[in-house]
């Protein structure tokens, strides 16, 4: 650890970060930061990384201009580091994005603490491991965190951000004020857990797909087919549940829950259904109530059409729309 550094500065504050792993994710938030007007210092040993790195920003670049840069974006603002100790040396904060391999990342968040200045929030982009299995060889685990994109992480807002046992809360409130000061839509857990969020609704989708691929019951075009034309046009403007509670009708989550509720009984997915107790059925109508914030039915019902529409729009999808 470095005896002596600069005051942290506040999350908004924050200008210099350290990208350590160059590959699709790692140089997707170099994309990102760049973009959003950072300096960006990075580093991954593959032999070939600079090269590789500075196409994947050259790549991505012209979604980041449709997306809007930030004042002072540019390419530009990116050094590629000889050693990871140079990375770091006056890093902000730290974005660690190595293979997903358990004691690979467990020793790389370990050198990285041990390198990078005292005080600064080190993430990682795992996209399955508790951060608490990941923090055992750093002699400061309390400043690491999880900062888990959705890829690729220039384009997709989504971040999910989570501390391990060992961490300092006030380090996963700081990662999080971070992420959003640099253009990111983000959920903070309350708790660990594998996959997070996001990616265990993905993989119980994919696994549902791949049994029925197996059995014969699908083909791979007819899956994907199923979630382009159907769930997933109204899931890009509103999530699972919401777009649950608009399936009863005026009576939004509660009669939902009272008419298809019965139906998690019927083996309609090969994933074991949770018991609808008073519990759940409650903490799903009141948490609907919540995400509405005051919208009615009618209110959500004109949002997602009007949101399909809008993508059906740009997707060409509709008579005489041409994708933009």
């Amino acid at each position: 650890m470095t005896e002596t550094s600069a005051p942290i500065p506040s999350p908004e504050d924050a200008r210099r970060v350290a990208c350590v792993g160059a590959g699709v994710i790692g140089g997707g938030w170099v994309a990102h930061f760049l973009a959003r007007g950072y300096d960006v210092r990075a580093w991954d040993p593959a032999p070939d990384a600079a090269a590789r790195l500075r196409r994947l920003v050259d790549a991505a670049w012209p979604a980041l201009e449709q997306l809007g840069l930030a004042p002072g974006a540019s390419a530009n603002r990116l050094t590629v580091t000889a050693t990871l100790d140079e990375a770091v040396a006056e890093a902000q904060f730290v974005q660690e994005s190595a293979p997903e391999k358990l004691d690979l990342k467990r020793n790389l968040l370990a050198e990285l603490d041990a390198a990078t200045p005292a005080g600064v929030v080190i993430a990682s982009s795992t996209s399955g491991y508790p951060m608490t299995d990941m923090q055992t060889e750093a002699v400061t685990p309390g400043r690491l965190v999880v900062g888990h994109p959705f890829n690729p992480p220039y384009l997709i807002p989504l971040v999910e951000v989570v501390g391990g046992e060992r961490t300092d809360p006030e380090a996963v409130r700081w990662a999080a004020r971070f992420y959003e000061a640099a253009g990111k839509s983000v959920i903070t857990l309350d708790r660990e857990v594998p996959g997070f969020i996001a990616n265990r609704l993905q993989e119980a989708l994919w696994r549902e797909a791949l049994h029925m691929v197996a059995s014969g019951e699908a083909t791979v075009h007819d899956i994907d087919r199923s979630i382009t034309e159907g769930p997933g046009l109204r899931w890009a403007i509103m999530g699972p549940m919401l777009t649950f509670a608009l399936a009863g009708g005026e009576g939004g989550m509660a009669h939902m829950l009272d008419h298809f509720g019965p139906s998690l009984k019927s083996p309609w997915t090969r994933l074991a259904a949770p018991e609808l107790d008073k519990a759940l059925y409650d903490a799903v109508v009141a948490g609907c109530d919540d995400a509405a914030d005051g919208r009615t039915i009618a209110d959500l019902v004109a949002e997602r059409d009007r949101g399909v529409i809008a993508v059906l729009r740009a997707t060409g999808r509709l008579p005489g729309a041409g994708a933009t």
